[in-house]
C-alpha cells in the first residue's frame, strides 16, 4: 500500500453524531474513556484531524501576526530532517491555525508530544509559510482549493514514514476521507445517548460496505470494529 493504513476512530452518539453536547454529558465518560483506551492501544504512527477539530482542542483560536514572517512564496514542501515519533497531522486547506510551538502541548500521553504536520492548499498566505518555517512546523502541500486526501497520504507515508494513521476529525475531513476511499477501518465507540443535535460521522458521504470484526462493551458503551 503507498498510503498509510487509516483508521477512522470517532465517538458517536445512538443516532449517529459525533459533535454536540452529548460529549460533555456525565453518560458519555465511560464511552470517552474507552475511546481513549483504544487509542493507545492502536499504536499508530500519527493521528489526523481537520483544522475546526484542532482549534477546539488544542489551539483555542489563537493566531500569530503574520507581519513578523517573511514570506515563502514558492509551494515546495518543507519537512525538516530532525522529525521523529508521533505526529499530529492537520488538514488545514487555508492556513488557518496558530500553533505556538511545533508540538501538540496536551496531559493526555495519547496527544501529548506528537510532531504537528501542517496539509495544506494553495490557498495558504506566503507569511503563513514563513510562520511555520520559524516555528520549525513541517508542512505539504495537497490540493489547489481542496485537500486532495490520496495526494495527502501518498506524501504522509513518503516523507514521514507514516503507516498507520488514526482519523479523528469532524463530519467534514471524515467526509472527504470516506468519498475518497481512503478508509480501510471503522473504530467507533457508542455513547448509550441520543444526541438530536450535531454533525453526523460523515459529511456528503457515499457507499461503502465494511464487516464488524471485533466487539467490546464497558460499561454501557459499545465499542464495535469494522474492516473494509
Amino acid at each position: 500500500m503507498n498510503r498509510p493504513y487509516v483508521i477512522c476512530h470517532m465517538v458517536v452518539s445512538v443516532d449517529g453524531k459525533v459533535t454536540g453536547d452529548y460529549l460533555a454529558a456525565p453518560e458519555c465518560v465511560k464511552a470517552t474513556d474507552l475511546y481513549y483506551e483504544i487509542n493507545r492501544e492502536y499504536k499508530a504512527d500519527a493521528f489526523a484531524c481537520g483544522r475546526i477539530t484542532m482549534e477546539g482542542s488544542f489551539t483555542g483560536g489563537w493566531y500569530p501576526d503574520l507581519s513578523a514572517f517573511d514570506a515563502v512564496e514558492d509551494e515546495e514542501d518543507f519537512v525538516p530532517d530532525t522529525l521523529e515519533g508521533f505526529y499530529a497531522v492537520s488538514f488545514d486547506p487555508k492556513g488557518r491555525l496558530g500553533w505556538k510551538e511545533n508540538k501538540i502541548v496536551d496531559e493526555d500521553p495519547g496527544y501529548g508530544g506528537a510532531q504537528i504536520i501542517e496539509v495544506l492548499t494553495s490557498q495558504a498566505d506566503p507569511k503563513y509559510l514563513g510562520y511555520l518555517r520559524a516555528t520549525d512546523i513541517p508542512y505539504i502541500f495537497a490540493g489547489e482549493t481542496e485537500i486532495d486526501v490520496d495526494r495527502a497520504l501518498l506524501k504522509l507515508k513518503e516523507k514521514f514514514n507514516i503507516n498507520k494513521l488514526l482519523l479523528e476529525g469532524g463530519s467534514i475531513i471524515n467526509g472527504s476521507f470516506q468519498r475518497a476511499g481512503a478508509i480501510d477501518e471503522l473504530s467507533l465507540v457508542t455513547a448509550p445517548i441520543i444526541a438530536g443535535e450535531g454533525k453526523p460521522l460523515f459529511d456528503e458521504c457515499g457507499f461503502c460496505a465494511y464487516s464488524e470484526t471485533q466487539v467490546r462493551i464497558h460499561d454501557g458503551a459499545v465499542w464495535i470494529r469494522y474492516k473494509k
